[in-house]
């Protein structure tokens, strides 16, 4: 997907506001925990934005807080078109993050393997 520059400033701002949520997944995907899978922080995918991607993968992960709530066809809308772009999401809540990470990061890491498997198959 082409690449809208002018969402660079907004990117720029949403790494510097990150919510409690964020900033919880950001230490565990930063260092490479989830199968030393290299993820990006606010990426510019396209005219979107999302919380992590893994360009190797192709896995954006969105944590949805109280922005969201207002926002469900938007965020539908935009959830297609990425993903008619051969890329994968993984949506979590501010709640699940906060009440059970390991479990985000279980299903995370789950997501990354079922990804693997696709690629192996694709590859071979």
């Amino acid at each position: 997907m082409a690449f809208n520059t002018k969402l660079v400033q907004k990117a720029r701002k949403l790494r510097k506001s990150s919510t409690i949520a964020e900033i919880k997944i950001w230490e565990k995907l930063k260092t490479r925990q989830l199968k030393n899978y290299r993820f990006l922080r606010q990426k510019i995918i396209g005219n979107y934005i999302v919380d992590f991607y893994c360009c190797k993968l192709k896995l954006a992960i969105e944590i949805d807080g109280q922005y969201h709530q207002n926002r469900c066809q938007e965020d539908r809308n935009r959830q297609k078109t990425l993903e008619l772009a051969g890329i994968t999401i993984v949506r979590f809540t501010n709640a699940e993050v906060h009440s059970n990470l390991n479990r985000v990061l279980q299903v995370i890491h789950d997501k990354i393997e079922v990804l693997e498997i696709r690629g192996i198959k694709e590859r071979g």
